[in-house]
C-alpha cells in the first residue's frame, strides 16, 4: 500500500457511518422536534433550546475529545462512540420526563462528537496524511446523502412509529452497522502502521503552509470564520422546513429541502473532478459566497418556488464545500501534527457558538419578521467570508499582520 493511494475501504466505511451518524443524530431532529414537543407538552422553542444546551455541552468537551483521538487513535474512539451513541439514543427514547430528556439529549450530542466528521477526518489523517485532503473530499461526497436519506426516511417512519420508537431504530443502526465498521477500521489502522514499521518507514506527515510566526493569529481567524459559518449552517439546516413554510412554501418545503442534499453532493463531485487546482482557502471563500448568495435569493425571491429551489441548490453547494474545508483547510494551514487536538479546538468553538443557533432562530422566527432574521444571517455570512479572505491575503504576504 503506497502513501499516495487512497484508503478506499476506510473512505467507503466512513461514508456509510457518517450518513447514519449525521442522519440519526442531527438531520432527523428537525422532523421529530414537533412530536417531541407534543410528548412533553412543551413548545418547539423549548425543544430547540434543549438542543442548544446539548450542543453547548458537546462543544465544551470537544478539545478534550480531540486530544483523546490523538492519543488513542480515531478508529478506537469512533468504535466506542458508536456504542455510546446507541446507548444515548436508547436513553433519550426512554426518558420518563422533560428533565431526563434534557440530560439524555446532551449525552446524544456528546456522542455525536465521537462519530461524526471531526473524528472521521482525524482517522483519515492518521491513516494516510499525504492523501488526507483528497480522502476528505471523497468522504464528504458520500456523506452528503445524509439529509437526502434521513429527512424523508424520518418523515416516513413517523407515520407508523413514535419518535421514541424511531430513536430505538436509529440506535440499532449504530450497533449493527456503525460499530462493526469502526471496529474494522481499528484493524486497518493497525495493519498500515505495522506494514510501515516492518518496511522501516516513518509515517508520512504534512507540513502546513502558514508561517510558524503567524499560526497563532491564523488559528484565531480560522476559528472565528468556522464558528460564524457553522452558526449559519446550524440555524438554517435545523429550521429548513419550518423556514420555508413561514415564507409561504409549506406545500413544497419537503421537495425543496430534498434538493439540498444532492446539491451538497454535486458541489463535492464538481470539486473532486475540477477543483484540484483550487487551494482549500480559495474553496472557503467560494463556499461562503454561495451561502450568502443563497440566503439573499431566498429573501428576495420567496414565495416563488424557482427562487426557493435556487436557494436550496446554492446553500447546498456552499454547505457541501464547507464540510470539505472544515477538514482540509486546517490540514493545509497547520499540517498533520496534532491534527486531532486541533480539530477538537475548532469543533469546540464552532459548537459553542452554533449551540445558540437552533433556539435563537426559533425565537427570531416567532418574535420578529422572517426577513429581519434572514438579513441578520446575511450579515453574519458576509463577515465569515471576509475572514477567509484575510487568511488568503495572509498566505500571499506570508504573514497575518
Amino acid at each position: 500500500m503506497t502513501d499516495h493511494r487512497l484508503p478506499a475501504y476506510a473512505i467507503l466505511s466512513l461514508g456509510l457511518t457518517q450518513i447514519i451518524g449525521y442522519g440519526t443524530l442531527y438531520y432527523s431532529f428537525s422532523v421529530l422536534a414537533p412530536s417531541i414537543a407534543d410528548g412533553y407538552q412543551a413548545t418547539t422553542e423549548w425543544v430547540y433550546g434543549i438542543l442548544s444546551i446539548a450542543l453547548l455541552a458537546g462543544g465544551v468537551l470537544a478539545p478534550w475529545l480531540g486530544k483523546l483521538i490523538d492519543r488513542l487513535g480515531a478508529a478506537q474512539i469512533m468504535t466506542v462512540g458508536s456504542a455510546f451513541a446507541a446507548l444515548a439514543l436508547i436513553l433519550c427514547a426512554t426518558s420518563p420526563n422533560s428533565l431526563a430528556f434534557i440530560v439524555t439529549l446532551t449525552v446524544v450530542e456528546i456522542a455525536a462528537n465521537l462519530v461524526q466528521y471531526g473524528a472521521a477526518f482525524a482517522l483519515l489523517v492518521q491513516i494516510k496524511p499525504v492523501v488526507a485532503q483528497r480522502s476528505i473530499v471523497y468522504l464528504t461526497l458520500i456523506a452528503g446523502f445524509a439529509s437526502t436519506i434521513f429527512w424523508p426516511l424520518t418523515s416516513l417512519l413517523l407515520q407508523w412509529l413514535t419518535w421514541q420508537q424511531i430513536y430505538l431504530v436509529f440506535a440499532g443502526l449504530h450497533l449493527v452497522i456503525c460499530l462493526p465498521l469502526h471496529y474494522s477500521l481499528t484493524r486497518t489502522s493497525k495493519t498500515i502502521h505495522d506494514q510501515r514499521k516492518n518496511d522501516g518507514k516513518e509515517i508520512s506527515s504534512v507540513a502546513g503552509t502558514l508561517p510558524l510566526a503567524s499560526r497563532r493569529k491564523g488559528f484565531v481567524v480560522l476559528l472565528t470564520a468556522f464558528s460564524l459559518q457553522a452558526l449559519i449552517s446550524s440555524a438554517i439546516l435545523v429550521h429548513m422546513i419550518p423556514l420555508l413554510a413561514i415564507l409561504g412554501l409549506a406545500k413544497s418545503a419537503a421537495f425543496i429541502g430534498a434538493v439540498f442534499g444532492p446539491s451538497q453532493v454535486a458541489s463535492r463531485l464538481i470539486n473532486m473532478m475540477a477543483g484540484k487546482a483550487l487551494s482549500p482557502v480559495n474553496l472557503a471563500v467560494i463556499a461562503a459566497s454561495f451561502i450568502t448568495l443563497s440566503v439573499m435569493i431566498l429573501m428576495i425571491g420567496a414565495p416563488y418556488i424557482p427562487a426557493a429551489i435556487l436557494f436550496a441548490c446554492l446553500f447546498g453547494f456552499g454547505n457541501g464545500l464547507f464540510s470539505i474545508i472544515s477538514g482540509s483547510l486546517p490540514l493545509y494551514l497547520f499540517g498533520s501534527a496534532g491534527y486531532g487536538a486541533m480539530q477538537g479546538k475548532l469543533m469546540s468553538a464552532r459548537l459553542v457558538l452554533s449551540a445558540i443557533a437552533p433556539f435563537a432562530m426559533a425565537f427570531a422566527l416567532k418574535n420578529t419578521s422572517v426577513y429581519i432574521t434572514l438579513a441578520i444571517i446575511i450579515v453574519v455570512s458576509i463577515a465569515g467570508g471576509g475572514l477567509y479572505f484575510i487568511i488568503k491575503q495572509g498566505l500571499q504576504t506570508r504573514a497575518l499582520n
